[in-house]
């Protein structure tokens, strides 16, 4: 039965990959080529100019770059150094930087996306505060997701780096950062009680470790549910300055599907009342 949640997940895609820059060349190349066909050269004049407009738009660093600095900037960083471990309940590390699937299966090792610092900082924190509960959420944010759950991928980093799994949790059935919160919320509260009778500890906040673009939509989730975090961002794609003479199309396109996907996640969870 394929519920609302579902629904919403599919949706979500179908906007993004609609309003990304870099696919309205999938509708101006073809479109131009028709109108060329059809010896309506004025028409394919204009489409093709879209064509270039867009890829001018994506190329050019700073027209990207001045959004998703904003975005990022969005949630300061807090100083951990002047956290304790016994003022931390755990440490919650969101997926979305580890390719499992079918290619793990099939070559046997883990990938990682260039959001590794994700992982990365869920290493060094681990390290540090060895004594705190730890949970990695994440199945696949796919829309066909095969093979390994990326909770699973992240199990086998865990061993392969020689960390204790003494503390770990995972949950490994969410496919967006609402679901992420949905299925870590019931954990958090077992995790919360105090041995066997029941008695329930002083609340403490958690650490949340996720891309900078991607904090201030999670943080917000999280408050909604009533969870308290820290946040710890990582994975910063831009600077304190902008590149006001860079072109790179490649880098250009991750900016705008960084932007796109947080923007349409922010006014989709917004519609939905999940914010």
């Amino acid at each position: 039965m394929v519920t609302m949640d579902t629904i919403f997940f599919i949706f979500s895609k179908v906007v993004q990959f609609c309003i990304e820059p870099l696919n309205w060349l999938f509708i101006f190349i073809p479109l131009s080529l028709l109108f060329l066909s059809l010896r309506k050269p004025d028409l394919c004049k204009r489409f093709l100019l879209l064509a270039m407009t867009d890829l001018l738009l994506i190329g050019y660093l700073p027209t990207s770059e001045i959004f998703l600095r904003a975005l990022e900037d969005a949630v300061p960083k807090v100083s951990l150094s002047e956290l304790s471990e016994k003022d931390l309940g755990g440490i919650i590390v969101l997926g979305g930087a580890i390719e499992g699937g079918q290619i793990a299966l099939d070559r046997g090792e883990i990938s990682i996306y260039s959001s590794a610092e994700r992982v990365t900082k869920a290493f060094e924190l681990i390290r540090k505060y060895p004594n705190l509960a730890y949970i990695f959420s994440g199945y696949s944010g796919r829309l066909s997701p095969k093979g390994l759950s990326e909770s699973d991928a992240f199990k086998r980093l865990v061993q392969e780096q020689g960390l204790s799994d003494s503390n770990a949790h995972y949950e490994n059935q969410s496919r967006n950062t609402y679901e992420n919160v949905l299925y870590i919320k019931p954990m958090i509260a077992d995790l919360t009680l105090k041995g066997a009778n029941g008695e329930v500890q002083d609340s403490k906040p958690w650490l949340l470790i996720t891309s900078a673009s991607h904090m201030y939509r999670s943080l917000k989730i999280f408050q909604k549910q009533g969870i308290e975090v820290i946040p710890v961002p990582v994975d910063y794609q831009t600077g304190n300055q902008l590149h006001w003479g860079a072109f790179n199309l490649e880098e250009g396109a991750q900016h705008w599907n960084r932007l796109i996907h947080e923007l349409v996640g922010l006014l989709a969870y917004w519609i939905t009342g999940k914010l």
